[in-house]
Parts: structure tokens; C-alpha cells; sequence
């Protein structure tokens, strides 16, 4: 099984709703990959309350997805969890580009960015909906390298 990390600042939002999502699609369409989702920052924010954010939450129920991880609490990422992953993405270049140079020197060039911003500076349908191009394509290139199932 190959796994995908997503990181997010304090894994609590958008990494979260993108692991979900991504084990999903990537169950419906029989893709030997699962994901799993963590934090850039060393301590999430003091304002996220509970496990998962409620934008999250909401826009995985909207598309019928009921969150494996919905009780588990946000989690640091580890040097560890890069090397578990055979690819690593964050989803917001300019926001986590400098945490993960500064906490992961050895692991930072094995990132893919992509460029969807935090509550905010972007509403959550707007984030949600580029989160939710990202991973289909995502899944659509993987089913393609693995061929048919």
C-alpha cells in the first residue's frame, strides 16, 4: 500500500478534509494508495476547537463521506511521516514552504505544492471546491500509473 501525506498548518482543516476525501475516492476506484494527514507547524492554533474543523466536517458530509478520522485530534508532523509517504503535498506553497525548509531541511525537496489558502483568505467553498479538483486529478493521474485494477 502506498501512502500520500497532506500536510496543512495544523492539520485541522484543509490536510484533513484532503486525506478524507482522497481515501475515499481512492476506495471507490480500487487505487492501491491511502492517505494520511498531519500538521507543518510545530502546535496547531489555540482557535482550532475539537478534532476536526467544522468546514471540514460539513463539506465531506455535503459529498455523503462520513470522516474515518473525524475523533482524532490534529497531529504534529514527524520526519517519520515523510518517510512513511511516498508523496508528500501541502497545500499551500507560500504558507508552508517556510516551515517545512525550517523543520524538514532533509525531506522539503520531496514536497508538491499546491496553492489553496487557509478560512481567512479564502471561503471555505472556494478552498474546499480547488481541494476537491486537486485530489480528483490527483486520483485520475494514480489510477493511470497503477493501470486497470
Amino acid at each position: 500500500m502506498n501512502r500520500i501525506l497532506f500536510l496543512c498548518t495544523g492539520n485541522y482543516y484543509r490536510s484533513r478534509y484532503a486525506e478524507e476525501l482522497f481515501n475515499h475516492l481512492a476506495k471507490l476506484e480500487g487505487l492501491t494508495w491511502r492517505a494520511f494527514s498531519r500538521g507543518a507547524a510545530e502546535r496547531g492554533s489555540p482557535d482550532n476547537v475539537g478534532p476536526m474543523s467544522v468546514f471540514a466536517r460539513d463539506g465531506l458530509h455535503e459529498k455523503g463521506i462520513v470522516p474515518e478520522g473525524a475523533t482524532r485530534d490534529p497531529l504534529p508532523c514527524s520526519l517519520a511521516d515523510f518517510e512513511a509517504a511516498a508523496l508528500v503535498i501541502a497545500v499551500k506553497e507560500a504558507e508552508h514552504r517556510p516551515l517545512i525548509e525550517r523543520r524538514f531541511p532533509t525531506a522539503a525537496a520531496r514536497v508538491t505544492y499546491w496553492h489553496v489558502d487557509d478560512v481567512e483568505f479564502a471561503h471555505p467553498s472556494i478552498a474546499l471546491a480547488m481541494i476537491d479538483e486537486h485530489v480528483r486529478e490527483l486520483v485520475t493521474n494514480l489510477q493511470a500509473e497503477q493501470g486497470p485494477s
